[in-house]
C-alpha cells in the first residue's frame, strides 16, 4: 500500500511539475524562415517572391488559454515592377525593377489557445522599419517608399516541447507610397502582404 502511494504521489508530481513547465509566465525564443513577400498596388507583379525573416520572441502567459507575444523581426523579400508601371508614373528613368525590401518589424501578437496550450491562433498589430538602402526604383537620390507601416497580423502557432513551428499571413493597412514626382499622374496605394513559415526553439 505504501509503495502505491508513493508511486501516485510521484506521477502527480511529474505530472504538475510538466503541466507548470507548458505554461510558465515568461519563456523566450528564437524563430526564422521563409517569407513570402508582394506589393500589392498598380505596377508591381502580383505574384509572391520568396524572402526570409530571422527573430527573436517572448511569450508571456496572462492566463490559462491567452498570453502576449511581442517579437522582433528582420524580414527579406523582393518584389518586381511590370510593364504597366509606366501607365501610372511618368518615369523617364528606371534605376531598379527588382527593389529589394527590407523591414525590422515589431508584431505584438494576442496568443488564443485552441483546444491545446500547444495549438495557438496568433491575432495582432505590427508596425514595421524599412532598413534597406536599396529600394529605390527611380532616379538616384529618390526614395519611392516609406520609412515605416502599420500590418495586421494573423497565423497559427504549434509549440512542441522546444520547437515552435508558425504561419501566418501579414497584410498592410498602411500605404508605403512615398511618390511626390510633379509629373505623377494619380498616385496609387501600395500595402506590403507576405505569407511567414517559420521554425524555431522555445526556451
Amino acid at each position: 500500500m505504501k509503495k502505491l502511494f508513493f508511486a501516485l504521489a510521484v506521477i502527480t508530481c511529474v505530472t504538475v511539475s510538466t503541466a507548470n513547465a507548458q505554461q510558465k509566465l515568461l519563456r523566450f525564443g528564437i524563430k526564422g524562415g521563409a517569407n513570402l513577400g508582394k506589393i500589392d498596388g498598380t505596377g508591381y507583379d502580383d505574384a509572391f517572391k520568396l524572402g526570409y525573416h530571422l527573430g527573436a520572441f517572448a511569450q508571456i502567459n496572462l492566463m490559462k488559454g491567452f498570453g502576449i507575444q511581442p517579437e522582433l523581426i528582420f524580414s527579406s523579400t523582393k518584389t518586381e515592377v511590370t510593364s504597366d508601371f509606366d501607365d501610372v508614373y511618368d518615369i523617364d528613368q528606371l534605376k531598379e525593377d527588382k527593389p529589394k525590401l527590407n523591414y525590422l518589424s515589431i508584431p505584438v501578437l494576442a496568443n488564443i489557445d485552441l483546444g491545446s496550450p500547444r495549438f495557438k491562433l496568433q491575432v495582432g498589430p505590427q508596425f514595421g522599419i524599412m532598413t534597406s538602402k536599396k529600394t529605390s526604383v527611380f532616379e538616384e537620390g529618390k526614395s519611392a517608399f516609406k520609412s515605416g507601416e502599420f500590418s495586421a497580423v494573423g497565423g497559427l502557432w504549434l509549440q512542441l516541447p522546444i520547437v515552435n513551428i508558425s504561419a501566418r499571413y501579414v497584410i498592410g493597412i498602411s500605404d508605403v507610397n512615398d511618390v511626390t514626382f510633379e509629373n505623377t499622374t494619380s498616385p496609387e496605394k501600395w500595402r506590403n502582404q507576405s505569407i511567414q513559415l517559420g521554425v524555431g526553439i522555445t526556451l
